[in-house]
């Protein structure tokens, strides 16, 4: 199964009012494991970037002037998450800029049910614990300190350790499957070999048959015994 987990980051709350993006991120998951294969881009607005947003993930409107626009990486974004599910932290507000930007340049809108909102998923699971993504990586003691300031592909990245953890937890075995097992001292693990033993016969004695017929002739009418 191939999910994509994804983060934008933007110059402001509502594209209604004249906002953009400025950053995708995608980490793609199959069978609920990275792959390694993500889309990570800058945006240039073609606006200028307030200073709350620059507080937020500090990309600067200099900065950004010198990447493409939006129009200039739509396809093959499209192409990276297919037809997969998209997991997203807070899914109204990233499919909101989503939809505008690629309904802007004649493509379909995504499907607001190919999102899957970790928001909500962490809000049944803890109800009344904060839901925050910082919040979600204490809780399940993932490392976010590289994390000084929002940035779209390192938090798809944080989002993919959370998810994980909200589905379930990490398989300990698939950890064992990626990689070769070893030892303290970082020797191979051999596996032991199991001896292996001739079947024991099982078959009773006659004292036991014996007895068994004692038994069984104690029975009054045995089912086996009716037509």
């Amino acid at each position: 199964m191939r999910e994509i987990v994804l983060d934008t980051e933007t110059t402001g709350l509502d594209p209604a009012s004249g906002h953009r993006l400025v950053e995708i991120g995608c980490v793609e998951l199959f069978n609920h494991l990275a792959t390694g294969q993500v889309f990570h881009v800058y945006i240039n607005p073609e606006r200028d970037v307030p200073e709350e947003a620059f507080a937020v993930h500090g990309l600067s409107e200099e900065f950004l002037s010198g990447h493409p626009p939006f129009r200039d990486h739509a396809a093959a974004f499209l192409e990276f998450i297919a037809q997969s599910p998209l997991i997203i932290h807070n899914a109204e507000f990233d499919m909101k800029f989503l939809n505008w930007e690629l309904k802007a340049l004649g493509y379909e809108p995504l499907p607001k049910d190919r999102a899957i909102d970790t928001v909500a998923m962490a809000r049944r699971r803890f109800p009344g614990s904060p839901a925050n993504l910082d919040a979600l990586c204490r809780r399940f003691s993932i490392d976010n300190t590289a994390r000084t300031k929002h940035g779209a592909l390192l938090d798809a990245e944080l989002l993919a350790e959370v998810y994980l953890e909200l589905v379930g937890g990490r398989e300990p075995g698939l950890a064992l499957a990626a990689t070769a097992a070893r030892t303290a001292s970082g020797e191979p693990v051999v596996p032991r070999q199991r001896e292996v033993r001739p079947p024991r016969p099982h078959a009773p004695t006659e004292a036991e048959l014996e007895a068994h017929g004692g038994f069984i002739g104690q029975l009054k009418a045995p089912i086996w015994l009716k037509e």
